[in-house]
């Protein structure tokens, strides 16, 4: 299909709160998701965002790299593409964990961010079919990031230290363990 441009931190669809998709079986919903699939294997990334490529609506996409999940749910991990339509998170107790983020809308840019550790989160598919799911680790961490797009929300903007901001290069010549920064 198409490429498409992806939007970088500063640009005002990026935050903004995304519009609901009315049909999530429409035509141009099918042809924005795999201008997005395309769009996220070329970056390289693994979770997308409407908003990142410009389209303001509430579709995300994602894949959990098998080796990048931990935990007892890992088993239940999504495998291959993941598309969520008008998603909703909810976290499951309080427990936060701080990791590393990347984002393909901060090219570059790697940081430490708390996120909840065990979420429910529920959505609709390309057909239209509901989905409901638990997702813990590494899994939850993507979601959390991609929907965050949605509701004008850049990773930096969840950090409790800019200290630990900055060019992924750099942190790492620093001394940073940065492990395997992906982007989402």
């Amino acid at each position: 299909m198409a490429i498409l441009r992806i939007a970088r931190m500063g640009h005002p669809v990026l935050a903004r709160k995304a519009d609901p998709v009315a049909d999530p079986t429409a035509p141009e919903i099918r042809r924005l998701l795999q201008d997005m699939v395309d769009t996220m294997v070329d970056a390289p990334g693994i979770g997308l965002a409407a908003p990142q490529v410009h389209v303001p609506l509430r579709v995300v996409i994602f894949h959990v790299p098998r080796e990048r999940d931990q935990g007892e749910g890992a088993a239940s991990v999504p495998e291959g593409l993941n598309v969520l339509i008008n998603p909703v998170i909810e976290p499951v107790g309080e427990e936060k964990a701080l990791d590393w983020e990347g984002c393909l809308s901060l090219p570059g840019m790697t940081g430490q961010v708390p996120r909840f550790t065990r979420i429910r989160y529920a959505a609709v598919d390309h057909e239209g079919r509901r989905i409901e799911r638990k997702a813990e680790g590494f899994h939850a961490r993507v979601v959390q990031h991609e929907c965050d797009h949605l509701d004008g929300i850049l990773y930096p903007m969840r950090m409790t230290d800019l200290s630990s901001f900055g060019f992924a290069e750099e942190m790492r010549r620093g001394g940073a363990e940065l492990g395997a920064v992906e982007q989402e």
